[in-house]
């Protein structure tokens, strides 16, 4: 539980006086931010599964034209997995109403705020190993191009 000491305990006071102390517009001005959130996990997640099946296609033929290839092909799939993985495992539903009853809404909203907060950072996470990975496989197919000319 946050406290009244806690940076989102202070976001959560400026945006209930945003709202005017209106608990119920300061939370859906959060859940905004959730959704914002899961649409960027949610394009994480097609350009991962995107790669996948192009590398089902043609991966065999870029691992088998040299070394480079081989190796940048297969560090960029595992860190593109490994992004996956995060991103799956970061879809559990964890409800914000569950926290409502019987707490104050600073205190409600300074939670939510928290949980935002690491959903973000679990967000970055998955974004610098899918990015790299996809850095690393274009880099393979680079290397494969630089061989067949």
């Amino acid at each position: 539980m946050p406290t009244p000491a806690a940076p989102h305990w202070a976001e959560a006071e400026a945006l209930l006086a945003l709202y005017q102390g209106n608990a119920a517009a300061a939370v859906h001005h959060v859940v905004g931010q959730f959704a914002v959130i899961q649409s960027r996990a949610q394009l994480l997640l097609t350009l991962s599964t995107l790669t996948l099946t192009i590398t089902g296609f043609s991966g065999p033929n870029i691992a088998a034209s040299n070394m480079l290839s081989r190796w940048m092909l297969a560090i960029g799939l595992v860190m593109v997995l490994s992004g996956v993985l995060l991103l799956l495992r970061g879809l559990d539903v964890n409800w914000l109403s569950r926290r409502l009853p019987g707490v104050e809404p600073v205190e409600a909203l300074a939670e939510a705020i928290a949980y935002r907060d690491r959903k973000t950072d679990r967000l970055r996470l998955q974004l610098l190993l899918i990015g790299s990975g996809l850095a690393a496989y274009v880099g393979a197919v680079v290397a494969y191009l630089a061989v067949h000319r």
